[in-house]
């Protein structure tokens, strides 16, 4: 039986958590439950599910990781507020089932030293994918890692063609159910750049061998090439249950979390390179993530910034990376020390941002 304390219990990780949970009582008991703001919904999974700790808010949350024993902490935090909880986590020893991918971009290398090896299990997708193909082979003959991107809801468009987009368009995902943030960063391919710079930081692979590529059926969530020529690929229909119950269980697989493919209808898997121009969000990650320091910090709390603006019609849809480049370029990078560097660094950050914003 493994006891599950779950951050950011509320979200759209959170809950399917809870989904398979549910399903599995046999294997999982839930420990300890945290929200944002929701208090009512946080209530009632706690009443549910028989939990007596919960917390609201990432400050608490972080408390309530060092005050709950449990086998496995899932983070599903949303924004770089969850660097709290994933260092508590870490140094309790716990496993920690990652969906929050702002806290070890901008904790980077204060989160990489800090975890035990194989005490960080990634519940992305993509990464879990990566995770699931590299037991195939030994680390030094993986050649590189091939990241999926389902193209979000502007695939096609071309830079001009973007310059009118709306937020309700750009929450329009074709293939996955994700919250505020997360979906405009896929429209913006800004995910797709925080999660390669999640993979070198996991799995320790250079940036110039981590290549992204367009898959818009999300039925491949990500690739292993090795040194003999060999592709290992991880394919299933896109919901996230099977990543998270993996995160929940590593390495061993709960049964009917998901429904498998069908190869016995006709379907068809396409792969086409990223459009650079339309969408310079991806580059600009990885020089972000090659120059490390305080860089990521930047990038992630700008782009926190302008997804907020954007959503709030203060800014159009292609000025959320032209600002975060804008305060990347002006930004005096600081070595991490501790979380007030980082802090400090997100402050910046986001004031700048804000200032930008406005002159608009």
């Amino acid at each position: 039986m493994r006891r599950v304390l779950i951050l950011g219990s509320t979200g759209s990780i959170g809950t399917q958590a809870l989904d398979v949970i549910r399903a599995n009582p046999e294997r999982f008991r839930v420990v300890g439950l945290t929200a944002g703001t929701d208090r009512d919904a946080l209530a009632s999974q706690a009443e549910e599910f028989g939990v007596r700790h919960t917390a609201l808010g990432a400050d608490d949350a972080e408390r309530l990781v060092h005050d709950v024993e449990a086998d496995v902490v899932l983070n599903g935090i949303t924004g770089s507020v969850g660097l709290g909880p994933t260092l508590a986590a870490l140094e309790t020893g716990t496993t920690l089932a990652l969906a929050n991918k702002e806290s070890l971009i901008v904790g980077g290398e204060l989160v990489a030293t800090l975890a035990k090896p194989g005490q960080i299990v990634p519940v992305d997708s993509e990464h879990s994918a990566i995770a699931q193909a590299l037991r195939s082979g030994e680390r030094g003959e993986v050649r590189r890692l091939v990241v999926t991107a389902s193209g979000g809801p502007f695939r096609g468009l071309t830079r001009e063609q973007l310059t009118e987009v709306t937020p309700q368009q750009a929450l329009a995902h074709p293939t996955w159910n994700m919250g505020l943030v997360v979906t405009t960063n896929s429209a913006t391919l800004v995910n797709k750049g925080l999660e390669v710079i999640e993979a070198h930081l996991l799995f320790g692979v250079p940036y110039e061998r981590i290549d992204v590529v367009v898959h818009p059926q999300s039925i491949v969530h990500s690739m292993v090439e090795f040194v003999d020529g060999s592709t290992i690929a991880q394919a299933s229909p896109p919901d996230m249950r099977l990543p998270i119950s993996l995160g929940l269980d590593w390495p061993r697989r709960v049964a009917g979390v998901g429904v498998p493919l069908d190869f016995t209808s006709m379907q068809q898997w396409t792969f086409e390179p990223v459009d650079t121009d339309a969408f310079p969000a991806l580059a600009l990650a990885k020089r972000v993530g090659v120059a490390g320091r305080t860089y990521p910090a930047v990038f992630n709390a700008a782009n926190e910034q302008a997804v907020a603006a954007f959503h709030a019609g203060r800014l159009g849809f292609l000025g959320i990376v032209d600002t975060i480049e804008r305060v990347v370029d002006e930004h005096e990078p600081g070595v991490v020390r501790d979380r007030a560097a980082l802090a400090e660094a997100e402050r910046w950050a986001r004031e700048r941002a804000d200032a930008l914003i406005a002159g608009n």
